[in-house]
């Protein structure tokens, strides 16, 4: 249920029906845009009577809301949310207009390859870094990450170039090594871990949640509810391809979902073509295809040597290559 006040409420009014509100056993969540506040009830709404709200002399109208996210509902919070990443000349926004594009390796290998990285992609008009430390992988037997060290690498090329890093979580174990990391990218085959959301909730560090390999929206939706109903409202989502029988691509990148997610949310949005597609020469047309969908940014896999890379080298752009992608991108958002 959702509750829009009048223009001139004062704070001690505002003040006064939470509270109320409150007592009733709900939770309250409120959001004040520029020309409106929309208070939501979260939690069970069946003891309150929306004609008793309605009656209310501060409040212009009351609607009960269907669907089972709450907070991640655009009309909870009818203006884009505008994620803040780093500090100073290096601060990020992400979403409502601003466009980020994350870019680095899949795996951090050495101080050498994720620095000189760092460095190439910074050049061509990349804003945040990329990199896997701990890496999810299908076969026990394939490399996984560099683990904390990997990301103390990450630090010393957020520290030579001013980039904000990116990196995965794959244990709620581990959260306190992610202490200084901007973003905390939440893997497709974490999506569901519901145990890992909710401590994740409880932080206020930005979360990537990208989307499972076969979830739906709505899933997709209620996960990042499960982080927002801790407290932390500080969720990117990620597009990354959904499995189907075609075995082509590695999976089949539904940029669909862009205008559906902002129809239905009020979260930023962002892309990843290389997961999507698995292959490098699909990374350019998808990048473009994305941005002009109305993407709020992508996260491309730039490798200094694909050929030799210690996972999905498949996938991933050279800086050269990187380079022409973010001009095509570029060219596509002055159009726009």
């Amino acid at each position: 249920m959702i509750a829009v006040l009048k223009a001139g409420v004062s704070e001690t009014q505002k003040n006064n029906l939470v509270n109320w509100l409150k007592s009733q056993g709900v939770g309250v969540h409120m959001s004040e845009g520029e020309f409106q506040t929309v208070i939501g009830l979260i939690g069970d709404t069946s003891r309150i009577d929306p004609d008793l709200l309605n009656g209310l002399d501060i409040i212009e109208n009351v609607t009960r809301i269907s669907e089972p996210f709450k907070c991640a509902n655009r009309r909870f919070h009818p203006q884009d949310t505008v994620i803040e990443v780093g500090q100073g000349e290096n601060k990020v926004l992400i979403g409502g207009g601003n466009f980020a594009v994350m870019a680095g390796p899949c795996s951090v290998e050495s101080e050498e390859q994720i620095v000189g990285i760092a460095k190439a992609v910074k050049a061509s008009g990349a804003n945040m870094l990329r990199g896997g430390a701990f890496k999810p992988r299908t076969s026990p037997y394939d490399f996984q990450g560099l683990g904390a060290d990997g990301l103390e690498l990450l630090k010393v090329a957020r520290k030579e170039t001013g980039l904000p890093i990116v990196t995965e979580i794959m244990s709620e174990r581990h959260l306190d090594l992610f202490e200084d990391v901007d973003i905390i990218q939440v893997g497709a085959r974490n999506m569901q871990n519901f145990e890992l959301l909710k401590t994740l909730g409880r932080s206020r560090k930005p979360i990537l949640l990208k989307r499972g390999l076969s979830s739906t929206i709505k899933e997709w939706l209620m996960s990042a509810e499960y982080i927002m109903s801790g407290g932390n409202e500080n969720i990117i989502l990620c597009e990354r391809g959904i499995r189907s029988y075609d075995t082509y691509t590695r999976n089949v990148l539904d940029l669909s979902a862009i205008p559906v997610v902002k129809e239905l949310s009020h979260l930023p949005i962002i892309v990843d073509p290389s997961h999507a597609t698995g292959k490098s020469r699909l990374v350019k047309s998808m990048s473009m295809a994305a941005t002009a969908a109305g993407a709020d940014g992508l996260i491309i896999e730039v490798h200094n040597d694909p050929a030799h890379a210690l996972c999905d080298g498949a996938q991933s752009l050279t800086p050269a290559q990187f380079d022409e992608v973010a001009a095509k991108v570029r060219a596509i958002r002055e159009i726009l």
